[in-house]
């Protein structure tokens, strides 16, 4: 993205983004508690501004996270509270996530264990070799691009987890490593607006969706 500032503290709509995904969180009726893992450098100004505030109230941990998104994960993941049953992992970066599929994502993982949101993937796939030529085209029935909340119940994350760290392997994901473990994840269906803001024009579409809602 470029700049001096994390993406999910640049404004859209007058506000930074990550503002705009708490909210979804909130609206959601089946999340009782977040937790906020952010970079060292942000984590005073986080605190100040996120934890005992009114506007987010579910909001009760704010922790430094890690070298790497696994890192992060596990940080937050070691915060979860003794009794938690369900955790939804979840980037500060998507902030039009729609809070019932949030609720559908807890509801389908305390049946199944586990459950992402996701995408079929619509475009023609291309495999190329390191010298960009196509070595072949693959099939795209049954792909999915992983979005997130990525939900499970806290016992299979933190089993998947732990395995993961001690054996030295990061996955691009926290389904990966459930998978690893050889755990059925379910599938339910996100929305192409569920957008993860990486990239200028990623902020472009963002504040054109902000506009027209």
């Amino acid at each position: 993205m470029g700049g001096d500032r994390p993406k999910q503290y640049l404004e859209l709509n007058g506000r930074p983004v990550l503002c705009h995904t708490l909210e979804r969180f909130h609206e959601a009726t089946s999340i009782d508690a977040i937790i906020l893992v952010t970079d060292a450098p942000s984590i005073d100004t986080v605190r100040r501004t996120f934890l005992n505030s009114p506007s987010f109230p579910k909001v009760k941990w704010v922790v430094k996270g890690g070298e790497k998104r696994q890192d992060s994960v596990l940080a937050g993941l070691k915060t979860v509270p003794a009794g938690a049953e369900i955790v939804a992992v979840h980037d500060g970066v998507r902030p039009f996530i729609e809070p019932s599929v949030i609720d559908k994502g807890v509801e389908i993982a305390g049946q199944y264990g586990a459950c992402i949101v996701a995408i079929p993937v619509k475009d023609t796939i291309k495999r190329a070799d390191s010298m960009g030529r196509i070595v072949e085209t693959v099939e795209r029935a049954g792909l999915w691009r992983a979005q997130t909340p990525q939900t499970f119940k806290f016992e299979t994350l933190e089993m998947a987890m732990n395995q993961a760290m001690a054996e030295g392997f990061y996955g691009t994901d926290e389904a990966m490593l459930v998978e690893r473990l050889g755990h059925d994840i379910c599938i339910i269906q996100g929305d192409e607006r569920n957008i993860k803001i990486t990239t200028p024009d990623d902020l472009l579409m963002a504040r054109t969706f902000v506009h027209k809602s």
